[in-house]
């Protein structure tokens, strides 16, 4: 048997073969993005852009499926390309270690991809993404019910029109933040349906210098996370990415 064919077991071999061809963007490679994104290497996707400016840090160890003692201190987006390249020496990928914002677009995509995969937690960078995908008719899956929950049985998948549970800050200012933008259907979701909950807030002021240069500075609440809920998110938009790249509906 070959690498693949248990999955061809599932979806036949002509599908394997468009998956080969086919190019993902995955911003951010924290829990979801990086479970999203390894388990589309798995699938057989060969083309990947991946977009991180982050390092691993001992705080990513108890959800990020690249974070180890062995990797503090890290890039994120080197760290994938070795681990993907060890999973399929056949892949290609493009590593753009920056902290995304609109002035990356044109950079990100030069190449024409097939879906892209917004694992982004800061707001502004996330809105910016979507916008985008949607002005440019880019299909694209947003994740947005990882962080202060703890129940992965209560992911689902949906239209940002159809999100069910209002109480998540960052969702609800997500949804209004696109709104303004005239945006109210037409992008993909993993959302959840479990109420968020967290002990402690933590909140902090981060300063990001780009590689070009630019200083950004943004306010962050540090959510909580747990091992289960994210890689089960990231997991639900490897599935939708392949469901749709193959048209399996």
């Amino acid at each position: 048997m070959t690498d693949f064919s248990r999955n061809e077991l599932i979806w036949g071999k002509e599908n394997q073969k468009k998956l080969k061809n086919k190019h993902v963007t995955v911003f951010g490679l924290g829990g979801v993005g990086g479970f999203a994104l390894e388990s589309l290497a798995r699938a057989g996707v060969e083309n990947f852009t991946v977009v991180d400016f982050d390092s691993v840090s001992a705080s990513n160890i108890n959800r990020q499926i690249i974070a180890l003692n062995s990797t503090i201190g890290k890039k994120k987006t080197d760290l994938f390309k070795q681990r993907l390249l060890d999973i399929n020496p056949s892949i290609n990928i493009e590593c753009i270690c920056d902290f995304y914002n609109e002035n990356l677009n044109r950079e990100i995509f030069k190449t024409r991809t097939d879906y892209v995969i917004d694992a982004i937690d800061t707001m502004r960078s996330k809105i910016d993404l979507l916008v985008f995908c949607k002005e440019n008719n880019i299909p694209v899956i947003t994740s947005m019910g990882a962080g202060n929950r703890m129940d992965p049985t209560q992911l689902y998948i949906t239209d940002i029109k159809d999100i069910e549970n209002k109480k998540c800050t960052f969702t609800k200012n997500v949804l209004y933040q696109l709104k303004k933008r005239g945006i109210t259907e037409g992008i993909t979701a993993v959302s959840s349906r479990e109420n968020p909950h967290v002990l402690d807030k933590i909140e902090n002021i981060e300063n990001i210098q780009t590689v070009k240069g630019e200083n950004i500075e943004f306010k962050k609440f540090t959510p909580g996370s747990t091992p289960f809920v994210p890689a089960v998110a990231g997991y639900y938009m490897g599935y939708w990415v392949v469901k749709e790249l193959l048209n399996l509906h």
